[in-house]
């Protein structure tokens, strides 16, 4: 399970991540956008139906073919019934069974006929019919193999008492020779249905096949195993019956079809005469009449004008697309670097990131596409609407730059919202006043979508856009020269009602593009950080120390990714969620442990070790079991990175000895390292949050060496070499825990107590004055430094 895992992770992240892979993609998103951006043919000649009368005379103007589809269908379709089915014999299945027989009775034979081991001074003999039988017997599966049919004991014991006889040989071989020589079909009910029309019979590993017609001559599995008894009556007459009942039941099933039917080969056979079916073609001369002025069209007369319609569109469509093909490609490589080659690059998987823009992408052009072909007959019958402007301002366009906002940021968001709607106006062949209307509503409705941690904002985006977008309408009729005062109402209508759409059905797809891509909206985010969610519940009641522990990691990671400018709502989720593996074993974590016995102390430290390394990978299947969603998992997975389990691994050390051989890689962590700024800043505030608790007398100055020393530990480590995290940021970070956990160890007034002996009075202990750790430590490090690298981290 682990290899089958390990395969699986490696294939996700090779199409998540392979640049070949990335390029096949973007080859094929591109074709599909060149076949959906190529623009609709004009009205072609004359778009009449069958039984409508012609306005005025149809000539050819040049020379072309037509093709009669009905009756060429006809005449692929008489093809194809000519065809006859085609059955395999195989003709040395009768000889393969037969030798079977023949090798595994002569085999029995030759064992009943080998000497006798001479007998042993001293050992009682066995009796020679003991040994034989015990040869026979152990021989039994080899015989079985033999003939290709399991043989019950009773059978076998029959034979060997006949010492397995040529007499019963010759009566079986017989037997299956005849009814091979007829011929046994799998199926006799379904070939009986071509008795009309015949099969071709092909003789396997041959050339020969020949046309069969009297097909009931075939025997069928039933038929062919009473054949058996009435082919072998005057054969087996005079024997006894339990040799008539062994020779027939043995025939019986050694009877195998060697006529079946060849599927594959009967349709390749029925494409090929449909191939070969030549077409019913009109040669139509230049200036003959199509159609004349009042005549009626008929089914000919339609054939004729739609052959005419597809020449010219043969003729001129590359001219006529060309330039808009020429123009969306140009758009689409602008996007991929803007949206796609650089921002979304550096994520874990960004290939899937890639395929979501552009499904949405493409279904959004697609719904565009069929929504025009679908308004065009309210363009032509309608006088409200002389253009279909109006109509085209009620598409959810924008409901995909919300989309791409909403998953991603307004980084990637706005050059979406800006591709989206140059490319469907190019599709809609919009005029440059209707493009302009779905860009800039396009990147609007990005913009609201910002920050969005409320089911509510999907409606308020919604008809802020359909204001804007009505606003939008107003500038483009002040431009129009006339213009009807029921085509403007309309068009507001239409206008507000496109920016609705766009927010509602935002509202509806993002949950289930949460679920389908694995990504992790804010929304999805403040849903987790409610205390009553089922794992938190857990974590509360039955590891509260960990609860604890992981309230303050949240809250010391959301205040330092809003220092630094990370997803600060991801950072304090996933410091909630980092350490929901414990709940496993919550007793072998000593924050849960309450003062108690420590469980570690009867283990060794290379179990203690695995059950440490353990909660990660619980984690993990905790979150993918509760669909925390990849942001969460990634965190919980990170958390520790690769770093070493420095407690067991000087334990281990000590109980086993310097000159052992401790490898030191069975006490890490299996990571991998932290990949984002939220994983690296849930890692920092982790080890530091843990540590704090074990400080005596945690002033401020005591705080603040502790968060450099161990962010200094984590950094030399190279915990953090595979994120994208700058010493500012640590410097940053560092500061920001100085703040917090001072908050929590905060200076307390100090109350006078009862005088002590001397004179002198008990006081806590000052929480602002920073104690030696021993005179060793002070001995060690007299600068108070250690082996810092980043030196006054977190100093201000």
């Amino acid at each position: 399970m682990t290899n089958i895992s390990q395969r699986k992770k490696a294939v996700a992240r090779f199409l998540g991540t392979n640049n070949g892979v990335r390029l096949g993609m973007l080859s094929l998103i591109m074709a599909s956008l060149a076949l959906m951006l190529i623009p609709g043919m004009p009205s072609l000649y004359y778009h009449l139906e069958i039984g409508d009368v012609a306005p005025r005379n149809i000539k050819a103007p040049r020379d072309f073919i037509i093709e009669n589809s009905e009756a060429t269908e006809t005449s692929r379709q008489l093809a194809a019934a000519a065809v006859l089915t085609v059955y395999d014999l195989d003709a040395t299945m009768g000889n393969r069974t037969i030798s079977g027989v023949q090798s595994g009775f002569q085999e029995m034979r030759s064992i009943l006929e080998l000497p006798l081991p001479l007998p042993v001074e001293g050992i009682t003999p066995t009796p020679p019919e003991n040994i034989r039988s015990q040869k026979i017997w152990a021989a039994k599966p080899r015989f079985e193999n033999l003939l290709g049919i399991p043989v019950s004991d009773g059978a076998f014991r029959l034979l060997e008492r006949e010492k397995f006889s040529q007499d019963i040989e010759d009566k079986i071989t017989e037997i299956l020779r005849a009814i091979f020589e007829n011929g046994v079909v799998a199926n006799k009910n379904i070939l009986l249905e071509e008795q009309d029309r015949g099969i071709n019979l092909r003789t396997l590993d041959s050339e020969k096949e020949s046309t069969e017609t009297n097909l009931r001559r075939f025997y069928g599995p039933d038929q062919a195993r009473t054949m058996v008894r009435i082919v072998g009556e005057p054969l087996l007459r005079g024997m006894h019956y339990n040799h008539i009942n062994l020779i027939v039941d043995l025939s019986q099933r050694l009877i195998r079809p060697n006529i079946t039917l060849n599927r594959s080969e009967t349709q390749k056979r029925i494409q090929e005469a449909t191939i070969l079916a030549k077409p019913v073609l009109y040669q139509i001369k230049a200036d003959e009449m199509l159609l004349r002025e009042g005549e009626r069209v008929t089914d000919l007369h339609k054939i004729k004008l739609d052959a005419l319609a597809s020449q010219i569109r043969t003729q001129d469509i590359f001219r006529s697309n060309s330039g808009s093909l020429l123009l969306s490609l140009f758009i689409l490589l602008t996007g991929y670097c803007l949206c796609f080659r650089r921002p979304l690059s550096h994520t874990r998987n960004p290939n899937k990131n890639i395929f979501f823009l552009s499904s949405v992408l493409i279904s959004v052009l697609a719904m565009s596409k069929g929504f025009h072909i679908l308004i065009q007959p309210m363009i032509s019958e309608a006088g409200t609407f002389a253009t279909s402007a109006p109509l085209l301002m009620a598409l959810p366009v924008a409901g995909a730059a919300m989309l791409a906002c909403l998953f991603f940021s307004m980084t990637q968001g706005l050059p979406f919202a800006l591709i989206l709607g140059s490319l469907v106006a190019i599709t809609l062949k919009a005029d440059l006043p209707l493009a302009f209307f779905f860009i800039l509503s396009s990147a609007m409705g990005a913009y609201w979508m910002q920050n969005c941690k409320e089911r509510k904002v999907f409606v308020k985006a919604g008809w802020k856009l359909g204001l804007f977008q009505m606003a939008l309408a107003i500038g483009l009729f002040l431009q129009m020269e006339s213009y009807s005062p029921t085509l403007m109402a309309w068009t507001l209508i239409l206008a507000f009602t496109g920016g609705m759409l766009s927010g509602i059905l935002t509202a509806g797809m993002a949950p289930l593009l949460e679920i389908l891509f694995d990504y992790t909206t804010d929304i999805k985010l403040l849903e987790l950080a409610n205390p009553d969610q089922p794992l938190l519940r857990r974590l509360m009641l039955e590891a509260p120390g960990t609860y604890n522990h992981a309230m303050i990691v949240g809250t010391l990671a959301e205040a330092a990714a809003s220092e630094i400018g990370a997803n600060s709502l991801l950072a304090r989720v996933g410091g909630y969620y980092h350490d929901i593996g414990k709940l496993s074993k919550p007793l072998y974590f000593i924050e849960n442990q309450g003062g108690g016995k420590n469980s570690h102390d009867k283990l060794a430290p290379s179990m203690s070790a695995l059950i440490l390394i353990t909660h990660v990978r619980d984690g993990v299947s905790m979150a993918k079991q509760h669909k925390l969603g990849e942001a969460i998992t990634d965190i919980i997975a990170q958390h520790h990175g690769r770093s070493l389990i420095k407690f067991f691994y000087e334990k281990a050390k000590t109980l086993k000895g310097e000159a052992d051989n401790i490898n030191a890689d069975d006490y890490r962590y299996p990571g991998p390292r932290p990949q984002s700024r939220e994983a690296a800043i849930v890692m920092l505030a982790d080890v530091v949050e843990a540590a704090s608790r074990t400080l005596e007398n945690p002033t401020g100055a005591r705080i603040q060496g502790l968060v450099q020393k161990m962010i200094n530990n984590i950094f030399s480590d190279s915990q953090l070499d595979e994120c994208d995290i700058t010493l500012r940021d640590l410097h940053r970070i560092a500061r920001s825990f100085n703040k917090i956990l001072t908050g929590i160890y905060h200076h307390r007034i100090e109350y006078a107590e009862s005088a002590a002996p001397g004179g002198q009075k008990k006081k806590h202990a000052h929480t602002d004055r920073q104690l030696p750790e021993s005179d060793d430590a002070q001995r060690r490090d007299p600068d108070g430094k250690g082996d810092a690298h980043l030196k006054r981290l977190g100093i201000s």
